[in-house]
């Protein structure tokens, strides 16, 4: 059975004190959607952290106090720790692994076939390898396949070290449990941190590390292979849940069924929690985790129909909101229409576009033969991987101005308190369901679950 943090496993003052005071130092190798923010919090916690990334233009960001990623008090953290000299940024993955004590693993671990790409990881492991100390503690904390700690990561530094997890180190699974845009404090204040350890008096020395930055306390659980699937179970159940959501919406605008409204009233049942409908599923986890899970399982020749079934109900919804949204429009050669999509990046709040569902949508409106497209996006700047002939603007009003439909692909505060004032009399399909409907019941206007209002019943 796994122990939280109530439980009566002794914690090593010594350490805590040694980290706090910058003696044991902190190595955090990846300053991304993950690293950075555990990076943020162990220097809020007074601790000397070594960040550790390939990316020069992360580097040099980080040197001056900044980060790529839009996240709330990771800048602050950088710049404090800059002042302080408790913050120090390198390339060089050996000699960081050299000078620190508790090194964390943090790289990201998807492919563009949307697998589980395991090389960097595996280069991460070798460097620390090769730099590894007696008593040293490393951490993997993104999300994998169940096995990859003990067989490729554990042996993987093994080999480069000549050290034996056995009796010279610890290594600890820990997945990241963040949610994009609050992740500081989803680490600090909201979650306990989940972790399975092997090695010299693992099970003390991890809850006395992680309990220096996770205020929840820590899961301790039994094995790391459970540690590893525990998180994708996390991302399955809700990847399902939305799926289910999305097929009841759909029979909801076949029956004249108000889908807002009956998942409102079932949810109030303690045990009914139907998730919203959308118009897709991005970033770079609800989407992967079913495919790790569908992809071990068909090694080993276990059915997972549920997994599989919902994963394809949410990949088809750009498809089928393309098509209701299109109905919305009088007009009637698509290729003469202009589209205005509201969000780029793959929910609100965040900048992160990756596996956005606004890619899809662009692509189902460009095989109805819709040519001119506009993006907006309140935290996307510029984005390599968006088509050349789709225009990407901050300026809202300017991607609401001469349009024949608007299509909401991301929940972004922006967007909620729109209304007819904003849009005019142009057709818009909420994807997320976000908008209100005083705001536009005098519009011609669609969202999962909720027909226009010339085809309601």
């Amino acid at each position: 059975m796994p122990s939280s943090s109530g439980s009566n496993v002794p914690r090593d003052s010594t350490i805590i004190d040694k980290i706090k005071n910058g003696t044991l130092k902190i190595a955090v190798y990846g300053l991304g959607h993950v690293g950075s923010p555990l990076a943020a919090a162990w220097l809020r916690a007074g601790s000397h952290v070594i960040g550790v990334d390939t990316s020069e233009l992360v580097l040099t960001a980080a040197r001056n106090g900044q980060t790529l990623i839009h996240e709330p008090g990771i800048a602050e953290a950088y710049s404090e720790g800059l002042k302080n000299n408790r913050f120090e940024l390198t390339s060089d993955p050996v000699d960081a692994s050299n000078k620190s004590f508790f090194k964390m693993i943090c790289v990201p671990v998807l492919s563009k076939e949307l697998s589980a790409d395991l090389n960097a990881v595996c280069s991460v492991a070798n460097s620390i390898g090769k730099g590894l100390k007696k008593g040293d503690v490393v951490s993997l904390n993104p999300s994998v396949p169940p096995g990859t700690t003990e067989k490729i990561v554990i042996p993987t530094i093994e080999n480069a070290s000549g050290l034996s997890v056995k009796r010279d180190f610890i290594m600890i699974y820990n997945p990241e449990r963040i949610y994009e845009g609050r992740a500081l404090q989803d680490i600090e204040q909201n979650y306990p941190a989940v972790i399975s350890s092997v090695g010299p008096n693992s099970i003390s020395i991890s809850e006395t590390i992680y309990s220096v930055i996770f205020g929840k306390g820590i899961l301790q659980i039994g094995n790391i292979q459970t540690a590893e699937a525990e998180k994708l179970f996390e991302g399955i159940y809700r990847d399902v849940n939305i799926a289910l959501a999305n097929e009841l919406a759909k029979f909801c605008e076949a029956t004249g069924v108000d889908f807002r409204e009956a998942r409102n009233a079932a949810n109030s049942q303690p045990y009914c929690h139907i998730h919203k409908p959308g118009i897709g599923v991005g970033g770079a986890c609800i989407p992967i985790y079913p495919k790790f899970i569908l992809g071990l399982a068909e090694q080993l020749d276990v059915r997972c129909d549920l997994t599989k079934i919902g994963r394809s109900i949410n990949d088809s919804m750009p498809s089928y909101c393309v098509k209701q949204a299109l109905q919305l429009v009088k007009k009637g050669n698509p290729s003469e229409l202009t589209v205005s999509v509201l969000g780029l990046a793959f929910r609100g709040g965040v900048s992160d576009t990756r596996l956005s569902p606004t890619y899809s949508v662009i692509k189902e409106l460009k095989k109805y033969g819709v040519k001119k497209i506009k993006v907006h996006d309140p935290f996307v700047i510029e984005d390599p991987d968006l088509d050349s002939d789709v225009i990407l603007t901050s300026n809202l009003a300017e991607c609401l101005r001469d349009c024949d439909l608007i299509i909401v692909t991301a929940d972004h505060q922006d967007y909620h308190t729109l209304g007819k004032s904003d849009f005019g009399d142009v057709p818009i399909y909420d994807g997320r369901g976000i908008l209100s409907r005083e705001e536009i019941q005098k519009l011609r206007y669609a969202t999962l679950g909720l027909k226009d209002k010339e085809n309601r019943s």
